[in-house]
């Protein structure tokens, strides 16, 4: 247990993380239609430093989703925030299908803020719920103390009794994730020391003894970290499972393991898009200090999922070195996943995977110089392989873009590889598309040109430009009213527009005063046009404002308002409040940077005045997908002459499906 301390009310305060005995799983995500994944970040960071093994889905995730997973991870937790209003239905349908699949051991953890109240996390924890986090608990307990409870009820065994023992090998197939999953956790838990050898041995040996007969080949992935490795392989097996609907993939990912704290972010999950069709296992390790970019398990875990019959077995390690190769030995088929940004040519020389892999693949073919990068890592291959006699074109190195659909170049290396695999099938490998797919270099549409990447810097070095023309010209202008009314003062004319003092002015003028006024004249020009076009349009409008009406035209339209509300009191209440700035800098300052609604830079509006009734519909996205949402839109604002909508922004991630 971690020291604690107490609150002003009296309640433990944890000063500490939790540290757990076992490995404790955890999945984290947001649920069906939920956007807001900011918490739950926060929630999983915190349970990876606390030692949590974390499988991260991210948000929008729907129940099966989120079983499935813990199911296939062997988790011994599920922590979900959920702030999209169907708490009730989806928490209870997750505790029903964990009940229905046999995990009901699983423990679930949830949190909504105030969109859950108090009654209602009573009736979830009633039904099953673990723990439903409150605004309260959160004051009382803070972030690490809701996150040492997790930890803490969860650190045990899942191969003890209470969660369904040790997997029965009678039952144990490649349909029954839930066996398999245990199995995979029995070899994690070997390989550690944490269980005897002879159970794992006797389970493996027994599952050979009768496993299919038929060759299956074991395909692996490495490469740096933030290559694409895991959206390659998703796309990939989509193609896989499209092209042999009767085939079952097992996929094998592997995370590293932190040093300090022994937890772990198990992310690749949230890439595999291909999982929805029922055909393809996925477990993720961690590599639990095997000082190594794979798991100590990983070998065992291969050999398992063969045993149990999948037609193809993928492995894929964490972000590599220069100098690692560890997959090399497990795999039939190696494939090196790296990235145009590679540096001088000569680092591809330091790569050992580059004289080892069967096949490279360049990803996100979009980057700068990707061209010449494929073109110098053929050229690295051929001298690596000593291929001297074949064309550098034949070498098997592919440029790919997998963040693309039906990407050309990711086609391309699919083909590759299922010639490669089929030989060690024993037999060619061809699939229901495999003739159709359109084959060659990605097709490098950009969402966002390479010569364009900083247009965000370009948009904000805009910004501050105009803040810096803004103070400039405002000084400016300060001195300018300083100096008109300085003359003014002293029995000058002064008219307080921005004007130069006419000739006849300066003529009559005498000794201070004339001074001030050829001052006045010599700075004038340096004010820009527009300085001098807002100064002097300002007292034009402020009058249109202080009215009893003001006209303006919207698509050649005129419209005329009443300046002034009267409220409940009997008071006159502008609509637009007008600053009372009498310095010109003060007003040119505000009119560059602020400005009345309907004026450039248009941060109070686009329209000079909000019609009456256009209050905005205000409703929550969340609820159903989008042509709910635009149907609901549409019956809030059915009444109102004026259509707007106000509603809480989500990602093309969340709605684009």
């Amino acid at each position: 247990m971690v020291a604690a301390g107490k609150s002003q009310q009296g309640q433990e305060l944890a000063k500490g993380p939790y540290r757990p005995e076992h490995k404790v799983r955890v999945i984290t995500a947001a649920s069906l239609f939920d956007g807001h994944d900011a918490a739950i970040n926060i929630m999983r960071r915190i349970l990876q430093a606390t030692g949590c093994e974390v499988i991260h889905l991210g948000h929008n995730r729907s129940v099966l989703e989120v079983v499935n997973a813990a199911i296939c991870e062997d988790a011994q937790a599920i922590a979900m925030s959920s702030y999209q209003g169907g708490h009730m239905e989806y928490f209870r349908y997750m505790v029903d299908l964990l009940n229905e699949r046999g995990a009901s051991h699983i423990r679930i953890y949830a949190g909504g803020g105030g969109t859950i109240i108090p009654e209602e996390k009573l009736a979830l924890e009633a039904y099953g719920l673990a723990q439903v986090f409150h605004p309260e608990d959160g004051r009382r307990l803070g972030l690490q103390g809701m996150i040492n409870m997790i930890v803490e009820q969860s650190d045990h065994s899942t191969l003890t009794d209470a969660c369904g023992g040790l997997p029965n090998v009678t039952e144990l197939t490649r349909d029954n994730w839930r066996d398999l999953a245990r199995a995979i956790s029995l070899a994690e838990a070997v390989e550690a020391g944490d269980h005897p050898r002879k159970d794992w041995s006797d389970l493996l040996e027994t599952l050979q003894a009768n496993k299919p007969e038929k060759t299956i080949p074991v395909l692996g992935f490495t490469g740096t970290g933030g290559a694409g490795k895991s959206s390659l392989v998703d796309e990939l097996v989509r193609r896989y499972v499209e092209d042999f609907p009767d085939h079952r993939v097992a996929v094998l990912s592997v995370d590293p393991t932190k040093k300090r704290t022994g937890g772990a972010l198990l992310g690749d999950r949230i890439r595999m898009n291909s999982l929805a069709s029922g055909q393809v296992f996925m477990r993720s390790l961690a590599t639990r200090a095997s000082g190594s970019e794979i798991s100590r398990a990983l070998d065992e875990s291969i050999a398992l999922c063969k045993a149990v019959g999948f037609d193809l077995v993928i492995a894929e390690t964490s972000g590599i070195g220069q100098a690692d190769s560890s997959i090399i030995d497990l795999v039939d088929v190696s494939v090196y996943v790296m990235t145009p940004e590679f540096g001088a040519q000569t680092q591809l020389e330091k790569i050992e995977m580059i004289d080892l892999a069967d096949v490279v693949v360049v990803n996100k073919f979009d980057k700068p110089g990707a061209l010449d990068a494929v073109r110098d890592v053929k050229k690295a291959y051929q001298r690596a392989h000593e291929r001297w006699n074949d064309p550098v074109e034949a070498m098997p190195v592919f440029a790919t873009m997998a963040s693309q659909f039906n990407d050309r170049g990711a086609n391309t290396a699919y083909l590759a590889l299922l010639d490669a695999l089929g030989q060690h099938h024993g037999a060619p490998l061809k699939g229901r598309f495999t003739d159709s797919l359109p084959t060659g270099e990605p097709d490098r549409a950009w969402l966002i040109p390479p010569r364009r990447v900083g247009y965000l810097a370009e948009i904000a070095d805009a910004l501050r430009d105009r803040q810096t023309a803004a103070d400039e010209q405002s000084a400016l202008a300060s001195e300018l009213w300083a100096l008109g009314k300085a003359a003014a003062a002293l029995g000058g004319s002064w008219t307080e527009r921005p004007e130069p003092f006419s000739k006849k002015s300066l003529a009559e003028a005498e000794g201070a005063i004339k001074e001030l006024m050829a001052t006045f004249n010599a700075t004038l020009p340096q004010l820009s046009e527009e300085s001098v076009e807002l100064l002097r349009d300002w007292y034009t409008l402020k009058e249109q404002y202080l009215g009893e009406h003001n006209r303006y035209t919207v698509r050649g339209r005129d419209i005329e308002v009443a300046n002034h509300v009267q409220s409940l009191s009997g008071n006159r209440v502008p609509r637009v409040a007008v600053p009372r700035y009498r310095d010109w800098g003060a007003v040119l300052r505000w009119r560059m940077l602020e400005n009345l609604p309907g004026h450039f830079p248009f941060t109070a509006g686009v329209f000079p005045f909000k019609r009456k009734g256009e209050d905005p519909a205000r409703m929550f996205a969340g609820e159903g997908g989008p042509w709910r949402t635009n149907k609901r839109f549409h019956l809030l604002s059915g009444h109102s002459a004026a259509k707007r909508l106000s509603t809480a922004f989500d990602s093309v991630t969340l709605y684009g499906e």
